[in-house]
């Protein structure tokens, strides 16, 4: 989060936070393509066992597999931040440093053999999201930022796209079932490229340009965390369906900047 101080009159200039480490964008990195080479174990295989949570989402041994390898991980060489992940409680420690993990978003598209699946891998500091990582086990690629560090797909700078007019765009989702008829019916009038790239591979279309906005009016602060910092350093704008900024809105849009307002005009038509 951005703070305010105030300055030498009455109004309030706003302090722009400190870029995160290169060093802990690297090890964030690393730990999200380690986790995910994990998964691969399982991925395509005859023998994997898919069971149910309580939600009804399915979870897997890959899942939890891969949860439990960053959360050791963590627990050896930050002992004091917190960790927020999907298949295990909460670990609430005593820094300012949290890192949120979805060890495979896709879960559905995993157990298909679908290749889209992700790793996410985020870390929140005092002053918000500070690094981001959407690692993609079964391309090989790795698609992350850091706060005031720019936004990469594997070695290569990361940029959203140039669309202007919404006509023109592609549209991505994770899938039409949260959507109301109204909002469909309104981005249908568009007449956009509409897609179901989804999950957090969507938004890592938005971010390296090869999709205009991506759209999840339904999503956990797991599902989401990483896209603040990282649709933000390529360029882009990342907000819930309410326009507010932030993972935990309980839903997402992201688009190259141009699109955004009217994005959200019409989903909240």
């Amino acid at each position: 989060m951005n703070g305010c101080r105030p300055n030498s009159g009455d109004s309030f200039e706003r302090v722009t936070p400190p870029p995160a480490t290169q060093e802990l964008l690297e090890e964030a990195v690393a730990l999200a393509v380690a986790a995910g080479k994990r998964t691969l174990n399982w991925f395509g295989t005859s023998t994997l066992g898919v069971d149910h949570k309580g939600d009804g989402t399915p979870v897997t041994d890959a899942d939890r597999d891969a949860e439990r390898f960053v959360r050791e991980y963590l627990a050896e060489r930050h002992p004091d931040d917190s960790v927020l992940g999907e298949e295990e409680a909460d670990t609430i420690g005593a820094s300012a440093r949290r890192w949120i993990v979805d060890p495979i978003d896709g879960t559905k598209a995993f157990t298909r053999g679908v290749p889209l699946y992700t790793t996410l891998v985020a870390v929140d500091d005092e002053h918000g999201p500070a690094v981001g990582v959407i690692a993609v086990p079964a391309l090989d690629q790795v698609i992350f930022a850091g706060r005031g560090l720019g936004c990469f797909l594997d070695d290569s700078p990361a940029r959203v796209s140039e669309t202007t007019a919404i006509g023109d765009a592609c549209i991505t989702t994770s899938g039409f079932g949260p959507w109301s008829p109204e909002a469909l019916a309104s981005i249908h009038s568009a007449e956009p490229l509409l897609r179901t790239w989804g999950d957090a591979y969507g938004y890592s279309l938005v971010a390296t340009g090869r999709a205009d906005a991506m759209i999840d009016p339904i999503a956990e602060l797991w599902d989401l965390a990483p896209m603040p910092v990282i649709i933000t350093e390529a360029g882009g704008n990342f907000t819930g369906l309410d326009g507010q900024q932030g993972a935990d809105k309980g839903s997402g849009v992201a688009t190259n900047g141009h699109l955004h307002s009217e994005v959200l005009a019409l989903m909240n038509s």
